[in-house]
């Protein structure tokens, strides 16, 4: 039989001997530590500890563009990603804007007609909708040409992504991106749909000091499920902010306030929702949504985080799930 490898992982003392003194047994310390837990406070998950939205560079600028276009009604399209970060960005995106009353749908292009991002091409079919303004999500950061060819056909373009950029930026209205130069913001781990769900809160805080919401204003927290969902299966690194967003939206799916698509996923995954974990998420509901992207086309899996009919939600979990049975064939073969 063969001996399992046993490596050590080196962590800050300082930070271990901070956390013993926050009443953690020194073990639990040491291991905490070296996953970058600094502090006790770290382990508690209020949505008041969230990073504040405003430390993201542009993001105040993305939010009075929005809320412009939401209270002039103009035409919205969301172009997103093909995987499952992309998915639950586009989902959070088209709900929560739909909620602030906008005009909004969303397009994602097949990756083997199109390519990646907003190319030229997606652009093109873009078009054909007449949107006044295009939002980027999980991807945009390398779009140059595609952003280009956009202002070319008067649409204006806000990009929201978490890739690196290049040398160069594309010329868009705004760029959110924790990880452009000259940006504070601290959880540069934050995944796409991380990226959007704190454009649209700052959208909504926009929107709240114009007095546009007569009513009660959207619930953004209820998306939270989607957060998670897209953090986990796009395996970015579980900093403070990130476990706090994971944290939040597992509470969720596991007191039976998940959207429809995500109860329909875990039910064709024979998951009980009320003891989800984030092995589900990133083993289970994550390749059935990416299935849809590699094989045919994520819109599928998007509409099946909007739809808010249980039955319809369950109809198209079966038909991703069908296709990530496919998608393990063919990489058997």
């Amino acid at each position: 039989m063969q001996i399992p490898l046993i490596t050590t992982r080196a962590y800050a003392g300082a930070d271990a001997e901070r956390l013993t003194r926050d009443g953690l047994p020194g073990v639990l310390a040491r291991v905490l530590a070296a996953r970058g837990v600094r502090q006790g406070s770290e382990l508690q998950y209020p949505l008041t500890a969230m990073l504040p939205y405003a430390d993201m560079k542009n993001i105040e600028a993305a939010a009075t563009h929005l809320s412009d276009a939401i209270q002039q009604q103009k035409r919205l399209l969301i172009v997103g990603d093909y995987d499952a970060d992309g998915a639950t960005a586009s989902a959070v995106g088209v709900r929560a804007l739909r909620a602030m009353g906008a005009n909004i749908d969303f397009l994602v292009p097949n990756r083997f007609d199109f390519g990646y991002g907003l190319t030229p091409e997606i652009v093109q079919v873009a078009a054909k909708s007449q949107p006044d303004l295009i939002i980027t999500v999980d991807n945009g950061i390398a779009s140059v040409d595609g952003v280009a060819a956009a202002t070319r056909l008067g649409i204006d373009v806000i990009v929201t992504d978490h890739h690196l950029p290049g040398a160069i930026l594309p010329k868009a209205r705004c760029i959110v991106n924790p990880n452009q130069p000259a940006c504070g913001f601290a959880s540069k781990a934050i995944a796409g749909v991380g990226v959007m769900f704190y454009v649209v809160l700052a959208t909504r805080a926009e929107l709240r000091r114009r007095g546009f919401f007569a009513d009660a204003q959207p619930n953004l927290a209820n998306l939270l499920d989607l957060v998670a969902l897209g953090t986990v299966a796009d395996v970015v690194k579980l900093d403070a902010n990130n476990r706090l967003l994971v944290e939040q939206g597992m509470r969720r799916i596991r007191a039976g306030r998940a959207c429809a698509g995500i109860n329909a996923l875990l039910h064709v995954a024979g998951r009980n929702p009320a003891l989800a974990t984030s092995y589900d998420l990133g083993f289970l509901l994550g390749p059935r949504l990416n299935a849809a992207g590699r094989l045919q086309d994520i819109s599928l899996g998007i509409e099946c985080l909007l739809t808010d009919d249980p039955q319809r939600a369950l109809a198209i979990a079966r038909q991703l799930d069908q296709l990530n049975r496919e998608r393990r064939n063919i990489e058997r073969d």
